[in-house]
């Protein structure tokens, strides 16, 4: 979900991709939630960090702490910036389909707002020089 939104918001100079720690299935709740907004993943299937081809990045954002951990061995050599944004589960939500997709859309709505704060403040700064 983060990928998506990233792609459709920042711009297409900005490389992205995501990763995850452990291998998984593409959650369908996910394509619900990110088709309300005109967003798409297209062909996208779930990666893990050994899977990326790239190991350059100018930041790494992790949204649990597993994946923070993970980050932080992966960079332990590498001039990067890893940046934790605490996110909630959805996965972990039960109950019905409304409230299931109520969780999936929190997390879009904080990624969203999260990354707007983050990628503006810096073109602020870039600004500036």
């Amino acid at each position: 979900m983060a990928e998506a939104i990233a792609r459709h918001h920042l711009p297409a100079s900005v490389f992205v991709t995501s990763a995850g720690v452990r291998a998984g299935d593409r959650d369908p709740f996910v394509d619900a939630v990110l088709a309300e907004e005109g967003m798409r993943l297209d062909e996208h299937q779930p990666r893990t960090v050994d899977d990326l081809e790239d190991d350059y990045f100018d930041l790494i954002v992790t949204l649990a702490p597993e994946a923070h951990h993970a980050a932080l061995e992966f960079t332990r050599s590498m001039a990067v910036d890893v940046e934790y944004w605490p996110t909630p589960d959805p996965t972990a939500v039960t109950g019905t389909r409304d409230q299931i997709m109520h969780a999936y859309r929190d997390v879009r709505e904080r990624l969203k707002h999260r990354m707007a704060n983050r990628f503006a403040a810096e073109a602020q700064g870039n600004d500036a020089d």
